[in-house]
């Protein structure tokens, strides 16, 4: 008799092994990678705002470049959670 062969155990693991950092969920809105993906960008652009204020300059300019922060980490967020970009890779 043949012994077992250890092929099959590792074909199956190494088929659920996630092929980038984010794992891919199918069908409907990823949220969570989506705040995974947006969630660096964000903290890097409030801690800018802090240093601003910290450093002493004008509270209007941390102030200043705060929505834009906001506006591409939301966008970031909308595209990261609805596939946008999807069928254009």
């Amino acid at each position: 008799m043949d012994a077992p062969s250890s092929t099959s155990t590792s074909d199956a693991s190494a088929g659920d092994a996630a092929p980038g950092p984010l794992p891919e969920d199918t069908g409907g809105k990823n949220r969570k990678r989506a705040a995974l993906a947006t969630a660096p960008f964000l903290a890097l652009g409030l801690a800018d705002v802090v240093l601003i204020l910290l450093q002493g300059l004008e509270p209007l300019w941390g102030f200043a470049i705060l929505p834009p922060i906001l506006f591409c980490s939301v966008l970031t967020w909308i595209v990261f959670s609805t596939d946008f970009l999807d069928d254009r890779t």
